[in-house]
């Protein structure tokens, strides 16, 4: 099912290249997603594939060569592609994180080069912002710019970076030395071809093992001017405000999760008899798939809201972080219930729950944790 109520505003064409995700997806994608679990390899393969689809510049404006789409189109298209990939969907998400930064922050020079070339594998964005000692507290950060001629040199060490081993350009927050410590945050985007770059694949995780995460280091690493992504003691801000549709992103991939987790309990549960009759007629379990149906149903409706303040103008931080909060905390619920009614089928990596398991946990923990999403909420709350 779409993330999309029905009725929704959505144009042919957006529903048309909805679809085509959906079966590009199911077809090419799941396969390859079961692979990566299963050797810990990269999306990077198929990004060729999704440029030519058009998904590395869907929120580019059409003026800069981008698919110009409304942001509730692309939440819908994250969904579909979560169902069958969730490590192309957050890979996708935090590629257009970058480029959202850019589109509203960025000088004109840099919104034409590399924002008009956004939509091609070779111009893929990370987003480096958490530390080791910088999670949460992103403030925190310990990276730091220092001026040079014509630009800035960056030096320190960014931790869990998507798409860090293939980005081209990384969006960096770094201090500024020699600058007020009130105004010293800034943005620069990195041109990962530079001198001084190091990536390190992060190995071991629990899931999304397609998505690429890795450590980025940096020594001494040359920043033109006109690089700097927003003003001088703005980075945070920059950072700060792409979070918020970020968290749209990650809402519609744990929706995504969930979706496919639902299917994947409906199906056993009409196929698997026990003492005679398919497993679906016992009451428990039918509670279970009622349950995980209200909850998908739910999260999905806070995520299309929020989306759709995007397409407003009018984005709300807190609606932005309930969606997360409860797309995320509902994906590993159901997610749970669905290994529970394959029992013991659904404990080995040969059936998919147990994957789409493991794949859910991250999402209440990147773009912000679930006990963050609480502390926005609240604050809005408080402040109305």
């Amino acid at each position: 099912m779409s993330l999309a109520p029905p009725g929704a505003d959505i144009s042919d064409d957006h529903r048309m290249m909805i679809e085509a995700v959906t079966e590009y997806a199911e077809a090419e994608l799941l396969p390859r997603d079961r692979r990566w679990d299963a050797d810990e390899s990269s999306v990077a393969e198929v990004l060729p594939q999704l440029a030519e689809m058009g998904l590395l510049n869907m929120t580019v404006p059409e003026d800069l060569n981008g698919l110009g789409c409304q942001y509730r189109v692309y939440a819908a298209i994250l969904h579909e592609l979560s169902r069958w990939s969730p490590s192309v969907a957050v890979t996708i998400s935090v590629h257009s994180m970058v480029g959202n930064n850019i589109r509203k922050f960025a000088t004109d020079a840099l919104r034409q080069e590399p924002l008009a070339n956004w939509g091609e594998a070779g111009h893929f964005g990370a987003f480096c912002l958490s530390e080791a000692g910088a999670g949460s507290d992103a403030g925190a950060t310990t990276t730091r710019a220092v001026r040079a001629d014509g630009g800035f040199r960056v030096t320190g060490e960014k931790m869990w970076i998507t798409n860090g081993m293939h980005a081209r350009w990384f969006l960096t927050l770094a201090r500024l030395e020699g600058t007020s410590s009130k105004k010293n945050l800034c943005a620069f985007l990195i041109d990962g071809n530079e001198e001084g770059i190091g990536r390190t694949k992060i190995h071991g995780k629990m899931g999304i093992r397609g998505s690429e995460t890795a450590v980025i280091s940096l020594d001494n690493v040359f920043v033109p001017e006109n690089h700097l992504v927003g003003e001088v003691g703005q980075g945070l801000q920059v950072f700060l405000a792409s979070l918020n549709e970020g968290r749209i992103g990650i809402a519609a991939q744990a929706t995504g999760i969930a979706e496919a987790c639902l299917a994947e309990s409906i199906s056993y549960a009409r196929q698997r008899e026990q003492f005679g009759r398919p497993i679906g007629k016992f009451q428990a379990v039918a509670d279970m798939i009622a349950q995980s149906a209200a909850e998908l149903e739910a999260a999905k409706l806070l995520t299309w809201r929020a989306a759709c303040n995007v397409d407003a103008g009018a984005p709300v931080p807190a609606e932005s972080a309930m969606a997360k909060l409860y797309a995320s905390e509902a994906a590993n619920r159901i997610a749970y219930r669905a290994v529970q009614v394959h029992g013991g089928t659904g404990y080995v990596n040969e059936c998919r729950v147990e994957q789409l398991y493991r794949d859910a946990r991250v999402t209440t923990i990147y773009e912000g944790t679930s006990e963050v999403q609480r502390i926005v909420i609240g604050r809005a709350l408080a402040a109305r």
